[in-house]
């Protein structure tokens, strides 16, 4: 792909990610897309085709390199540390944190978004992180199966859910607990996440 082409296509997806943040994905038109990615709709159409595989490509653009983040600590911490609850949701909980810490390249906007597709049941767009990403969740919970050898699968699910659940809830700074003044946003997300760490290693070990 020529540079010219790449260029376009990022601008299209940076724009998108910003709006849907901003206004949903129901709410975002292809004209606001086009607009605020200075692009006119045949770029669209010939980078994406439609809008829902616009939305698609926008969580891919992030979710490739997560993913990979993600697998490739969960491999180190199996080979360091086996057995080790705690390294396991480390690996799962540490590269989403550290994307909200990502203002230069938009990973703060994405984190937005990600929340947004909690709250509109988009069910295409779960279709789509299911057939791409569902991978990465049963490779977490074979891992901490092993570590938990008695948890029934059926409990290892519902309780990895809502580790996921309270992961984009800590993600999007919902939370009561604001940054303290004199701690960097670099602290308080480690903070975080040994936080989160510490209350899903208790839930997934809870009898």
């Amino acid at each position: 792909m020529s540079s010219t082409h790449f260029n376009t296509k990022e601008r299209i997806l940076g724009a998108a990610e910003e709006l849907f943040a901003i206004h949903g994905f129901a709410g975002t038109s292809l004209r606001q897309v086009t607009s605020r990615a200075d692009v006119n709709i045949a770029a669209v159409n010939y980078h994406f085709g439609s809008k829902e595989n616009l939305i698609n490509e926008v969580f891919r653009r992030r979710m490739d390199d997560m993913s990979e983040r993600r697998l490739r600590q969960l491999a180190e911490a199996r080979q360091a540390r086996p057995g080790d609850l705690e390294a396991v949701l480390e690996a799962f909980i540490g590269p989403p944190l550290a994307l909200t810490l990502d203002r230069q390249h938009g990973g703060a906007a994405f984190v937005r978004v990600l929340a947004r597709a909690f709250a509109e049941k988009n069910d295409g767009l779960r279709k789509f992180l299911s057939d791409n990403y569902g991978h990465v969740l049963r490779e977490f919970a074979k891992a901490i199966a092993e570590c938990v050898p008695g948890l029934a699968k059926e409990d290892l699910y519902w309780r990895l859910d809502f580790v996921a659940g309270a992961l984009t809830y800590a993600m999007a700074d919902f939370g009561l607990i604001k940054r303290p003044a004199g701690t960097s946003e670099k602290q308080h997300c480690e903070q975080a996440a040994r936080q989160l760490v510490r209350f899903a290693a208790a839930g997934l070990r809870a009898a």
